[in-house]
This record gives structure tokens, C-alpha cells and sequence, in this order.
């Protein structure tokens, strides 16, 4: 929690208790259902809701905003940008029941009123969002393919709707593969989070 704390100093006593409850919630469910790599869990702060807060970094999402968190897994970015932003809608989506099923729990656990979880495929939702968040679920130009048409393009904040990830290494040969409509923008998540953890990730903005 120091390190939520330390980048994050704006926080409401809410979300503070929040953020404190996420990780003995995780700990409980990991025992039972493999939702992050156990090693994990002894970073969990900065490798799960920290990395996942790279995008609040980058983006501060418009009051009444939509957004669509593709293959959330254990609710990762979806859960900590909710508390985050809690004047914003978030659908979590992943394919995978028993994962859904521990959404649905943490959505509950912490007082989630801006959340709702489906156990769906991406290209299964038939709306269109402001934003479309991910970490690492697939390559690129696949992620595209199963969520290219799915958000508006209308923005009412400074940074284009359009489609958030977090992924690491060289993403250079996936964005090659892109058709040239689509703008990508690309930034080390190392200029918010001087960790070491952080120092061969990426957040890329693609609209």
C-alpha cells in the first residue's frame, strides 16, 4: 500500500480502505483458484494495482465514462481504475467462469457500484465503450481485431477515446502489423513509476 500511497496522494479515505482491502481479498481467492502467479502475490501492490494504475497516470477518465476491460482475469486494470474513477462505468469481460466468478466477489467485497463482470468474449459485447482497457491478453493486431469497432470516437476528456494497453518487451513488430488508419501512441510506464518492475513496460494508446 506505501507505494499506491506514494505515487497516489489525492486518495479518499474510502478509496484508501479500498485499496488496503484488495490484497488480503486476493490472497484468500489465490489459495483456492490460480488468479496471479503465486510470486506474485508478494509484490502484488506494485505488479497488479500499481501497473495497473499506469493508465489513471496517463489518463484522467471523464465523469460518465464507459469503459470495457477485455480479458480482466482476477480484475486487472479493471478493478483499480474503477475505485479510482468512481464516477465512471466499468464492464469486466473474460472468457474464463471461475475468474468471473472472483470479479463478481471482489466487486462486492469492495463496494463496487460502477462495476459489472460478464463471463463473455470480447467480440460476445454488443456496445460500444469510451475507452477499452487490457494487459497483456494477446498481440496486438488480434486484441484489435476482437475490439477495433467497439468504442466511440467521440472524446469529451484530452486524450482520444480508444484503446488502452499494458503489455512489456518489444512491441515494435506488433505495431508494424497495424493498418496505418490507426494512430499508436507509446509511452514507458517508467516516466510515473521508478520501480525496476516497470522499466521494460509500456502503455500504448491506439484510436
Amino acid at each position: 500500500m506505501d507505494l499506491i500511497k506514494k505515487y497516489f496522494t489525492n486518495l479518499t479515505d474510502k478509496q484508501l480502505e479500498q485499496f488496503e482491502a484488495m490484497k488480503p481479498f486476493y490472497e484468500d481467492w489465490n489459495s483456492k483458484i490460480n488468479l496471479v502467479s503465486r510470486k506474485d502475490m508478494d509484490h502484488f501492490y506494485e505488479r497488479h494495482v500499481l501497473h495497473s494504475l499506469a493508465i489513471a497516470q496517463y489518463l484522467k477518465i471523464p465523469a460518465g465514462s464507459s469503459i470495457l476491460d477485455v480479458g480482466t482475469g482476477g480484475g486487472f486494470p479493471g478493478i483499480p481504475l474503477a475505485i479510482y474513477f468512481p464516477e465512471s462505468n466499468f464492464l469486466l469481460v473474460d472468457s474464463i467462469g471461475k475468474k468471473i466468478m472472483v470479479v463478481n466477489q471482489a466487486i462486492e467485497h469492495l463496494n463496487l457500484q460502477n462495476v459489472t463482470a460478464a463471463n463473455q468474449r470480447a467480440e460476445q459485447v454488443n456496445k460500444t465503450f469510451d475507452f477499452i482497457v487490457s494487459r497483456a491478453v494477446t498481440n496486438i493486431p488480434e486484441f484489435l481485431g476482437w475490439v477495433g469497432k467497439k468504442f466511440h470516437g467521440k472524446s469529451r476528456g484530452s486524450q482520444p477515446n480508444g484503446i488502452i494497453l499494458l503489455k512489456g518487451g518489444n512491441l515494435d513488430p506488433e505495431i508494424e502489423q497495424l493498418p496505418s488508419r490507426w494512430i499508436v501512441q507509446k509511452y514507458p510506464v517508467s516516466n510515473w513509476f521508478s520501480e525496476e518492475f516497470f522499466e521494460t513496460k509500456q502503455l500504448i494508446h491506439i484510436f
